[in-house]
């Protein structure tokens, strides 16, 4: 049986080899520690295979890991239910959510930082409840009202990670375009729009709006989001987010293209406070 997705048990395997590396032991000597076979060391190290979170923690205190968000994160990775001892709220939801996407609430959660590029739509820990419904509904077709409303009270719970100690930063950038997409119909639109102003007001949310002005631009091929981590950016990773799954990008070209690619955004987008005027202007004339 393997644990996690591939991105994940790669991530996972880079960095506890990278923390033995950093004590000078071999794989072998490792394996002595935990009394394993030096093969399963190998394994989990080049994500072969999947490691339990028991496992996890059997390393960690071999090497003598003390950093408590790195534990949690990797335990985490490692598909663990409870991370340190906290509840991870979206398993109630298993049902109901695709792998994929419990994979991603996993990593925001984890996340100290996010930049998304939104290209048709407003991000999810930015909607109202109107809007988060109107999107889904959109998304999934006839589904059952149960089905619709735990997807989106799933929506609506992931907003959480921005009002934690401390919250997740988020960086995110709008094309114009999801402004003047009426999602829900112009009440629920408006209503959105002041959302948003009221978000890019928080210390914690940067958000710029991308104009039509802009042209063509790096972005036009589609949406991502680019996670950081507090500990370590071996773990930082793009998500290419699609109808029916989601693509992780953790190749560190790739994570070089896609923030390379999100900076040239931000230089041609509103700036922060040019953006507040702009969804100002909007909530003043709806």
């Amino acid at each position: 049986m393997q644990y996690g997705p591939a991105v994940r048990r790669r991530k996972l395997g880079a960095e506890l080899r990278a923390m033995r590396t950093r004590l000078g032991l071999t794989s072998g000597e490792a394996a002595t520690r935990v009394g394993w076979h030096q093969s399963k060391i190998s394994r989990i190290e080049t994500g072969s295979s999947g490691v339990k979170p028991g496992d996890v923690r059997r390393l960690l205190d071999a090497y003598d890991v003390q950093d408590a968000a790195l534990r949690e994160l990797l335990l985490v990775l490692a598909g663990s239910e409870d991370g340190g001892g906290r509840q991870n709220w979206w398993h109630a939801y298993r049902g109901v959510l695709p792998p994929t996407y419990r994979d991603f609430i996993s990593l925001e959660s984890q996340a100290n930082r996010m930049r998304t590029l939104e290209t048709s739509v407003v991000p999810g820990l930015l909607q109202t409840p109107e809007y988060a419904r109107a999107v889904t509904r959109a998304a999934v077709g006839p589904a059952a009202d149960a089905q619709l409303d735990a997807l989106v009270n799933v929506r609506l719970a992931r907003q959480d990670v921005l009002r934690a100690d401390p919250p997740l930063e988020l960086i995110a950038v709008l094309d114009e375009a999801v402004l003047h997409r009426e999602v829900g119909g112009p009440e629920v639109m408006a209503r959105q729009v002041v959302r948003l102003l009221d978000a890019a007001r928080l210390p914690q949310v940067r958000l710029q709006v991308l104009p039509f002005a802009a042209g063509a631009h790096i972005g036009i091929t589609g949406p991502f989001v680019i996670f950081s981590f507090p500990s370590t950016s071996d773990l930082d990773v793009v998500v290419l987010d699609h109808l029916t799954s989601s693509l992780y990008l953790e190749r560190k070209e790739d994570l070089k293209a896609y923030t390379e690619a999100f900076n040239t955004l931000q230089f041609h987008a509103l700036s922060p406070q040019e953006s507040m005027d702009y969804l100002a202007a909007l909530a003043d004339g709806a």
